[in-house]
């Protein structure tokens, strides 16, 4: 058994949505997406109705929508996780229980975001876990905010919801490197098969090296070839093939996330640099958002032909 063969690792891709110009799904489009994204050796599961899919935009049935076209066209081939974003344990039950409806597997819990602005006690927080553990019984994959957010889970509470038989994983998403190793051997020694699978596409060769059992990202869903070879040579310890692919990634990485986190801003560079490349069927983002400035889709272009990545001769509208 190969280290991609266990459960909850390997390599996640957060998935894209595409939409039509009504702002309707493109189901065709997804369908085209999702097939080519799990035909790629490496490629575990699909995580649709993240941040890079546009989750927010999204209102509940049409998450259930995109949950339902994704687990039909590749359910049989990869795990299928569908995010759960609600401000309630009761809303988040029911979206869960949705989900599990149309074929997921599993669910990406998110922390309630109004815990960013006002906080919660660890009661509320592990309580939460508990809540949809209990009412909806599908597996769950917890969301780990930055730690310098008020939403961010300490060790303790992560320990705590390691304890819950449907907690499979935990997307480590801290962004505070002197916690890292620390919190991954602490978790790995208290519940050695949950997983703990990175979700930090800005420095993910650094945390598959210190201690990850596998990669939730978007990145994966703009170039899974790469990513998935990238954490195969990290995880099996082959350093020299893990730079040399990392050094295909970085001027991608530069193209996208132009030094910051992931973010609806990168989330949109992904998708027209996708859609440049062939690979996506458009650039549309959902409002409140607006379409990237000509000039800034012509430097996407322009990077992408840089770093060997040959665009469309004809620039999307």
């Amino acid at each position: 058994m190969s280290m991609f063969d266990k459960p909850w690792t390997g390599v996640l891709p957060a998935t894209l949505c595409p939409f039509n110009d009504d702002d309707s799904i493109d189901e065709i489009g997804l369908r085209d997406y999702v097939r080519y994204l799990a035909s790629v050796d490496g490629i575990t599961g699909l995580v649709c109705n993240g941040h890079t899919g546009e989750v927010m935009s999204l209102r509940n049935h049409e998450r259930a929508r995109v949950t339902g076209i994704i687990a039909d066209e590749v359910g049989c081939k990869v795990k299928v996780v569908s995010g759960v974003c609600a401000e309630g344990s009761d809303e988040a039950i029911a979206q869960a229980l949705a989900a599990k409806e149309v074929g997921a597997d599993a669910i990406l819990l998110m922390p309630p975001h109004h815990w960013l602005r006002f906080g919660r006690t660890s009661d509320t927080a592990i309580g939460f876990f508990q809540d949809v553990a209990q009412d909806a019984d599908i597996d769950i994959i917890v969301h780990q905010y930055p730690a310098w957010t008020k939403a961010g889970y300490s060790l303790a509470e992560m320990l705590e919801m390691v304890k819950l038989d449907r907690v499979v994983s935990i997307k480590m998403g801290t962004r505070e490197m002197s916690r890292w190793a620390y919190d991954y051997r602490n978790l790995k020694a208290a519940a050695p098969d949950v997983s703990i699978i990175s979700c930090l596409d800005e420095y993910l060769l650094v945390t598959l090296l210190d201690g990850a059992d596998g990669a939730l990202v978007g990145f994966a869903g703009f170039v899974p070839e790469l990513i998935t070879a990238l954490v195969r040579a990290a995880l099996s310890g082959d350093l020299a093939e893990a730079n040399r692919i990392q050094n295909k990634v970085r001027p991608l990485s530069q193209i996208v996330y132009r030094f910051g986190e992931p973010s609806s801003d990168a989330h949109q560079r992904m998708k027209c640099a996708m859609t440049l490349l062939g690979k996506f069927p458009s650039m549309r983002m959902r409002r409140p958002i607006r379409p990237l400035p000509t000039r800034e889709v012509e430097r996407i272009a322009a990077e992408l032909t840089e770093a060997g990545f040959p665009v469309m001769e004809r620039i999307p509208a």
